[in-house]
């Protein structure tokens, strides 16, 4: 997930490079900001890296699983055949 301390961090330094005269309203632009990046970016669908990688071997130990069962499917067929062709 994204780092709410980086948001942070990024809208002080915008905040810390404004003219001295707008220094009173750079709180004020800081939490706006800060607020609609945090809102955007909630909207936005992501996944903690910890979730990608779960998802991923998830991912691979079914795919092992079907090519597993792909080969059993395939022995029976070829069991069947066999079968038939002894009849």
């Amino acid at each position: 997930m994204i780092n709410p301390a980086k948001i942070e961090e990024i809208a002080k330094q915008i905040s810390s490079n404004m003219p001295q005269g707008v220094k009173n309203l750079a709180d004020t632009f800081e939490s706006k900001t800060k607020q609609a990046i945090q809102n955007k970016l909630a909207e936005m669908d992501f996944v903690s890296r910890e979730e990608f990688d779960i998802q991923s071997k998830v991912l691979i130990r079914t795919r092992e699983k079907l090519a597993e069962l792909e080969a059993k499917v395939a022995e029976i067929e070829a069991q069947l055949d066999s079968d038939k062709h002894a009849e």
